[in-house]
């Protein structure tokens, strides 16, 4: 592959890993490999860290289509817990809050899913990379101070809720690009007069790119090793 002229290679995101540290492991293996000082990595569409699944990364000239790719509309599935919240509406903070459940059945739910449906507002999470201020927004809520995040129309385009392990409940959700699956979570238990908690994501889609194409990091660093010079 010629790296310098553009690859753009699809990543299957370990757990705890950020979108960065992934970006940075490539780079620094090409740039072991092709003996170059610098190599420009970069990639479309940030997983948080708790979330695993597809990350695209482009290198070369093929980081100029990153936000082409970033556009197409994306799909994630994963699990969210009724009954408790958390200020980061994931496992990145303690469960700060717990919340009735017993009123919640299978009616409920169904409700409250179809008001997620077609264009909605959503407010991000505080502990999100908006900018505010010219501060990402996690900085300012990791050093406790206090956020207003103004609201954005996203869209749902499917939302699949499976109520079989509930207080836990299994999901799958095709949505556009800059849509907070933490948020859908955290909305969904305001929805059900609860609380909820995002504990499980995995982006399967991402526009044209799929999952099932993607290599982990240790077999994409493989690759990259057994490239001739």
């Amino acid at each position: 592959m010629n790296y310098q002229e553009g690859v753009t290679i699809l990543v299957d995101k370990p757990y705890q890993w950020t979108s960065f540290d992934v970006v940075n492991k490539i780079r620094w293996n090409l740039k072991q490999q092709l003996k170059v000082k610098n190599i420009k990595v970069g990639h479309a569409g940030t997983l948080d860290p708790l979330a695993t699944g597809l990350l695209i990364v482009c290198i070369g000239k093929h980081t100029k289509k990153i936000d082409e790719y970033m556009v197409g509309v994306k799909q994630y599935t994963g699990t969210i817990l009724l009954g408790k919240t958390t200020p980061s509406y994931d496992l990145e903070t303690e469960f700060d809050e717990e919340y009735p459940i017993n009123h919640i059945g299978p009616e409920e739910i169904e409700q409250a899913r179809l008001k997620f449906l077609g264009i909605i507002a959503q407010v991000p999470p505080i502990f999100s990379a908006k900018q505010v201020d010219g501060k990402r927004a996690y900085e300012l809520a990791r050093a406790g101070k206090k956020i207003e995040l103004k609201s954005n129309n996203v869209e749902i385009v499917d939302f699949k809720l499976d109520i079989s392990t509930f207080p836990e409940i299994n999901f799958s959700i095709t949505c556009s690009k800059g849509t907070y699956i933490r948020s859908i979570a955290h909305d969904l238990g305001k929805n059900l007069r609860s609380g909820a908690t995002l504990v499980a994501l995995r982006r399967t889609v991402s526009g044209d790119f799929n999952l099932e194409n993607a290599r982990s990091v240790e077999e994409w660093i493989d690759i990259i090793r057994a490239e001739e010079q």
